[in-house]
């Protein structure tokens, strides 16, 4: 890749894109742009091609989606398949057609079956039943990376895929009616903090395990790929270790300083029992991670802290 490669970054405005565009702009790639929902509606076919016709980006990184926790997909499972293929399909649909030299699709590790053996290799893709609290969302993921990779195998496009772990940090979702479990927990104790509350209730049990990456260590692995790799297979992104969402409460609450009490609400639900990514393809390639998760919740709390009137609440 050129450092004056023109490089459209989709959602660059949002907890992944934006971490993109800072780990692209610090590597020396200037030729960065991307567009607001406002601009450019990523639904509306036409929209989509009037601005590939208009740019002609060289790269493309599609980290646009719409996204959410159990909750949100719980309760909105038409929207979240329905929106996230049509951005899908008339983003990649338009990188082939407007001859973009290479296309990055972010994925998630949904997309791997509820009771995927663990650590989940690349390969376990499609060998069991999804989780049912996000398979509308995993089934629109597993669709764009098949697509990617259907337009390499036909067309030779250099269209790959990755499938990054849980995320979090600067620009993260803190509203606690479709935020992920990170910052849903951050945003909780920080209040109940504030407003001496004595005690906070979380979901489910905490017994599930779960692996969590920082957003800036992501966006690296991404810059990573793009640079270095054009195979067939997607790529898993993550750090290859657990934690219990039991013991990730503990650890945010003593980051934030909240002395109240949790209280874990058992008959909501765990979601998947446990979800942790097998990364050898992406250590064997060249890249690990960098930000341990004690490192990397204190750098998202103290965002989150800095940035409360602009964080999505």
């Amino acid at each position: 890749m050129n450092k004056d490669a023109k490089i459209y970054v989709a959602g660059h405005r949002g907890l992944v894109g934006s971490a993109i565009v800072r780990n692209l702009r610090a590597k020396g790639y200037e030729n960065v742009i991307g567009r607001t929902h406002a601009e450019l509606d990523l639904t509306d076919q036409a929209a989509v091609r009037a601005f590939f016709e208009e740019q002609k980006p060289e790269y493309v990184v599609l980290a646009a989606a719409k996204v959410g926790g159990i909750n949100a997909n719980n309760t909105s499972p038409a929207d979240f398949a329905y929106v996230n293929m049509q951005i899908q399909c008339n983003v990649i649909k338009c990188a082939h057609d407007y001859h973009v030299k290479k296309l990055l699709f972010l994925g998630s590790t949904c997309i791997y079956p509820r009771m995927a053996p663990q650590p989940i290799p690349e390969d376990a893709l499609l060998t069991g039943p999804l989780e049912k609290t996000n398979e509308a969302y995993a089934i629109a993921k597993i669709s764009g990376l098949e697509m990617c990779k259907f337009f390499k195998m036909q067309y030779g496009d250099d269209f790959i895929s990755c499938m990054p772990t849980n995320l979090y940090g600067p620009y993260d979702n803190y509203d606690l009616n479709n935020s992920h479990v990170m910052p849903a927990m951050i945003r909780k104790f920080h209040e109940a903090k504030v407003n001496g509350v004595d005690h906070v209730e979380l979901w489910g049990t905490g017994s599930p395990l779960r692996e969590f990456l920082y957003v800036d260590d992501m966006a690296d692995a991404c810059v990573y790929l793009l640079e270095n790799y054009s195979g067939l297979t997607h790529v898993n992104i993550g750090t290859g270790k657990e934690v219990s969402i039991r013991e990730l409460a503990m650890t945010i609450k003593r980051i934030v300083g909240y002395t109240g009490e949790i209280v874990w609400n058992s008959e909501m639900p765990d979601g998947t029992p446990r979800k942790l990514t097998d990364v050898s393809l992406l250590h064997e390639l060249g890249w690990k991670h960098k930000i341990d998760l004690e490192e990397g919740i204190r750098l998202a709390y103290d965002w989150f802290v800095e940035n409360i009137d602009q964080a999505k609440l």
